[in-house]
């Protein structure tokens, strides 16, 4: 079976690519990248006006199976990651029972593997079952194919647990992704402590809630050598604490989401629960300080935190709703909407950001990179394309989205998982 991907602007910059090219596919593996191919038994994709880009990898995704399935499930959150542009998402590990042990990391895995939609790599507790005392069986889990180790949703207090940690995961080459909060300092906190938390009556969280706990992992980091990764940065406290890190020459990475990159604590004045999300929205000069951390190298990928919730969980009052966003499926379009199209970033720099960055920090080299001779793993994308945010027609589960009904410019019309076609302009095949 041969695809021939014509016409479109082929962006790289694993490969220095960013032309007008055309992509070959033979046996679900890219065969050749070049001007004019001729390929008289391929199917044809006209990709003209459109960006070719490698498949998208979401670093930071709630599949909630096994033991939340009226939330998601694995078989619909493959449906909405291929539908938004993702051919790679790795699953936390905070399902029910967690993915502390290699019976549950080869059921998701297991699970996965039989949707044939996209891959799904699991990640593993740090500590059994995410309780922050004991460690897990960190070499079991990555038997059973844990790409990464985190007890995301839940901080590791205890800095002995977490040194001990970073020196296990050190042996394989593994990062802690580290949910960085103070919770004693967020307890009870709805949205950004600031102006708007006071203004709209609601109890704050303030940035040195995370930004503490950052610091505290640097200094970890700095004592082990391991690999620590931040989920979600939202504060640019946070932010400048990572760019000294790096500039030193620590093992430190870090993400953030397109929410944080998009929408400040401005927007929670009309109490829409959507907008509930941990770490909060944060203010206009966070959002800010996370824009220039793309780009100067702070900030090392985009992930989504996607986090679908049943309806009843999000219609309720504030103070009782769940925190997240069901991203995975807007999460391309807010990035090309807010950052690609307002010139805040470059197409360049969101492939990066969302192809080759994560790649890189998982250490997954066939992953995330056009090069010949690999699994054909491609997102197209029209960046002329302007949809409204409609999530009733979400393929995941969860509706709960602060983007609803707005009209975003920049989406993925067809998505390409080992060379087979499984998202078609708004149909996952």
């Amino acid at each position: 079976m041969e695809i021939l991907i014509k016409g479109g602007t082929v962006v790289d910059p694993s490969q220095y690519l960013n032309d007008q090219l055309d992509i070959l596919i033979k046996d679900g593996k890219i065969s050749r990248i070049d001007k004019n191919i001729k390929a008289a038994k391929a199917q044809v994709i006209d990709a003209s006006g459109k960006l070719v880009c490698p498949g998208f990898i979401d670093m930071h995704t709630h599949l909630r199976e096994p033991g939340q399935e009226y939330k998601e499930d694995i078989l619909s959150g493959s449906k909405a990651a291929a539908a938004g542009g993702f051919t790679t998402v790795c699953c936390m590990a905070n399902t029910e029972p967690p993915i502390d042990n290699a019976s549950v990391a080869l059921f998701v895995k297991n699970r996965a593997a039989r949707t044939g939609i996209i891959d799904v790599l699991p990640i593993g507790c740090v500590t059994k079952k995410m309780e922050g005392k004991e460690l897990s069986e960190m070499a079991e889990l990555i038997a059973a194919g844990c790409i990464a180790f985190s007890d995301d949703g839940k901080p590791i207090s205890s800095s002995r647990v977490m040194r001990n940690a970073l020196d296990y995961a050190s042996m394989f080459g593994r990062p802690i992704l580290s949910h960085c909060e103070e919770a004693s300092l967020a307890d009870g906190g709805l949205m950004n402590e600031g102006y708007h938390s006071t203004l709209y009556g609601m109890r704050g969280i303030p940035a040195a809630a995370e930004s503490i706990m950052v610091a505290r992992d640097i200094e970890l980091s700095r004592l082990t050598g391991g690999h620590v990764h931040f989920c979600h940065v939202s504060a640019r406290e946070s932010v400048a604490l990572i760019k000294n890190a790096k500039a030193e020459g620590l093992n430190i990475t870090a993400e953030c989401t397109p929410h944080h990159l998009s929408l400040s604590d401005e927007i929670i004045g009309d109490y829409d629960t959507d907008t509930k999300v941990n770490p909060p929205l944060r203010s206009q000069e966070d959002i800010d300080a996370l824009r220039a951390a793309l780009l100067d190298g702070t900030i090392d990928c985009i992930a989504t935190d996607h986090a679908p919730h049943n309806y009843e969980s999000k219609d309720c009052e504030y103070g009782l709703a769940s925190n997240g966003i069901s991203g995975l499926e807007t999460a391309v379009a807010v990035v090309m909407h807010y950052l690609v199209g307002t010139g805040i970033i470059g197409v360049e720099d969101m492939v990066r950001l969302m192809a080759n960055g994560p790649a890189e920090i998982l250490g997954i080299e066939e992953k995330g990179t056009l090069e010949a001779g690999l699994k054909a793993d491609i997102t197209i994308i029209d960046p002329e394309a302007v949809r409204n945010v409609e999530p009733a027609k979400f393929y995941s589960k969860g509706q709960n989205t602060p983007f609803k009904g707005m009209a975003l410019k920049g989406w993925p019309v067809m998505t390409l998982a080992g060379g087979r076609i499984v998202y078609d302009n708004g149909q996952v095949m």
